[in-house]
């Protein structure tokens, strides 16, 4: 028998789901009016999209998306801005950068004398005895373009020992030789890697020290950090991320304690940039110890995908550096002033043999964790290479994406291996900016010829994205390295170095289409998350950017100037422009 009140029911709640799924199912939030540059495969251009919880739901024109609007829908009219989607960094130190000026501020150096004169400073707040130090001012970037000597730093110093660290390389005044015992009959001891310069006449050491921070006892007299100190000054970093359109970043050499300073930032909901982190190894510790280091991190918690925080990747150093004149070549570096190199047979530092390097990339890749290697000159990215070739005779290493780190100097045949064993790598076009003409006049027009290929690199579908290797200081344009995307954007467009106005082998120059897959899609494939975010497509990520100008038609040099209006990350604004009265 017909059950009329039943039927009745039945009908009311199908007919209040079906509402109540109508309402739950609109926009949260639609941005319309715009230039949306989706950077999909066709790299699409649309008008509006519409955005539900932290999630993209339609991308399209103005009239379609518009029509989706329920009555909780928040409307943005972008009056014309171009947007993209949220920017990435593949390779930076937040932590660490965040913390460089936390005991006090370190003035920009561009000469010996300001150098000179920062120690001096320095000295004269200290007690005698008590360290002076100071890192990261690349010789290169200096405009004598050479180390202080071991004398200029006694005469800034007499009474206190100086170390003036470059990169992996230092200058240490007389004070600090003595106080490590580093005398004309000093020997390294066997199985570290580090090299004592010394003079070619009596023997003496110079000061100069290549990759011997292992072997130094330095006390620095700098006021200890509080974990509250870490979390706000980390906090601050990520907000001014946020300002220059990142949303998402690679911590390339994470630390333990750095790990935990990201664990409690997402905790607390105060992370704003989604966070890959590559975690440090010692690569020539015990092999046991590396074992263990590597199977607690497959095992961490934090392993396991989150779209805000994931421990994936894994982190050691190959070589040296290429501004402080210790880049693994394989050619010689030459006799250089700049780089005060005396042997004409030097080919530069090389850290780890072959074969070890061999066992950790492959247990790295055998865990579920991305290997990379610090690996800057020519014969250092030839040695990654060969270790993945030689891990792919075991397994499959394509889906794995066997990463190198910088990659700067590189060769033909590397490239074409990559290609065939879906190796991926971080680059960062400021050192091309801030380094080029050094770089040029140390080894030639030749000698560069592969120095950071980005069009031969995307030509022969090799993905490689842009980072910057921030490593000290708040501030896009004043960091160290400077962390503005735009710059770097800029960068691949023009190949232009300071200091110079010859472009560096502009045949190696990007599209504007290419600058921004650079800096988007193509770092996203780098941290397995290209179905994830990366462009502005249904199901992705809502994390995005509103310009200032047009990154496609603007005058190339207007491309350095861009600034974020907006930044959103999932959906939720993050960052508004000051000044600028917020779209709505």
């Amino acid at each position: 028998m017909f059950n009329c009140r039943l039927f009745c029911s039945l009908l009311l709640i199908a007919s209040t789901m079906a509402t109540a799924w109508g309402q739950t199912a609109k926009p949260d939030l639609i941005v319309h009016h715009g230039k949306i540059v989706t950077v999909d495969t066709n790299f699409k251009i649309v008008e509006a999209m519409a955005i539900k919880g932290d999630r993209i739901v339609a991308v399209g024109s103005n009239q379609t998306i518009l029509a989706l609007a329920g009555p909780g829908t928040r409307r943005v009219d972008l009056q014309g801005k171009t947007v993209l989607p949220g920017l990435i960094d593949s390779h930076l130190h937040a932590v660490e950068s965040a913390m460089y000026e936390f005991d006090h501020p370190v003035p920009d150096m561009t000469t010996i004398a300001d150098v000179l004169k920062y120690l001096k400073g320095r000295a004269a707040t200290l007690q005698a005895g008590q360290w002076v130090t100071l890192s990261q001012v690349f010789i290169t970037r200096l405009r004598e373009q050479r180390y202080p000597t071991r004398q200029e730093l006694d005469d800034a110093a007499p009474k206190n020992p100086v170390a003036f660290s470059t990169g992996p390389d230092s200058v240490l005044n007389t004070l600090a030789l003595r106080l490590n015992g580093i005398n004309k009959d000093y020997k390294v001891p066997e199985g570290v890697p580090c090299r004592v310069e010394r003079d070619a006449r009596t023997g003496e050491p110079t000061g100069i020290l290549r990759n011997c921070r292992s072997l130094l006892k330095i006390q620095s007299p700098e006021k200890l950090p509080t974990q509250e100190d870490y979390i706000r000054r980390t906090r601050m970093l990520l907000d001014d991320y946020n300002s220059v359109g990142l949303t998402s970043i690679v911590d390339g050499d994470t630390h333990d304690d750095q790990m935990e300073i990201f664990r409690q930032l997402k905790e607390r909901g105060q992370l704003t940039c989604r966070t890959f982190m590559v975690l440090h190894l010692e690569a020539n510790d015990p092999f046991d110890k590396i074992e263990a280091r590597i199977h607690n991190a497959a095992q961490n918690p934090l392993h396991t995908y989150n779209d805000m925080l994931w421990l994936r990747g894994i982190k050691t150093y190959l070589d040296g550096g290429m501004l402080t004149g210790s880049a693994y070549m394989l050619q010689p570096w030459g006799i250089s002033k700049v780089y005060s190199i005396i042997d004409p047979d030097y080919l530069g530092m090389r850290y780890i043999v072959p074969d070890r390097l061999y066992r950790l990339a492959r247990l790295a890749l055998e865990n579920g964790l991305q290997f990379t290697a610090h690996s800057v000159g020519d014969g250092a990215v030839q040695t990654i290479v060969e270790a993945y070739e030689r891990v792919n005779k075991d397994f499959p290493v394509r889906d794995k994406r066997p990463c190198i780190t910088h990659a700067n100097f590189m060769t033909a045949e590397s490239i074409q291996k990559m290609k065939e064993l879906g190796i991926v790598a971080n680059m960062q076009p400021d050192w091309l900016y801030l380094d080029g003409a050094t770089l040029r006049k140390q080894f030639g027009n030749e000698r560069t010829t592969y120095f950071q290929p980005y069009r031969t690199l995307f030509e022969r579908g090799v993905t490689v994205g842009g980072g910057s290797d921030h490593m000290q200081k708040i501030g896009s344009f004043r960091s160290i390295n400077q962390y503005n995307p735009f710059l770097g954007m800029w960068i691949t467009l023009t190949r232009q170095p300071r200091w110079t106005d010859q472009a560096l082998h502009p045949e190696q120059r990007l599209t504007r289409e290419q600058a921004i897959r650079f800096y988007t899609i193509n770092n996203a494939y780098l941290t397995f998350e290209e179905k994830q975010k990366g462009s502005l497509e249904k199901g992705k990520l809502a994390d995005f950017i509103v310009l200032d100008k047009d990154i496609l038609t603007c005058p190339t040099d207007a491309v350095k100037e861009i600034e974020v209006e907006q930044t959103y990350l999932g959906g939720k604004l993050v960052y508004t422009r000051p000044g600028k009265i917020a779209l709505h």
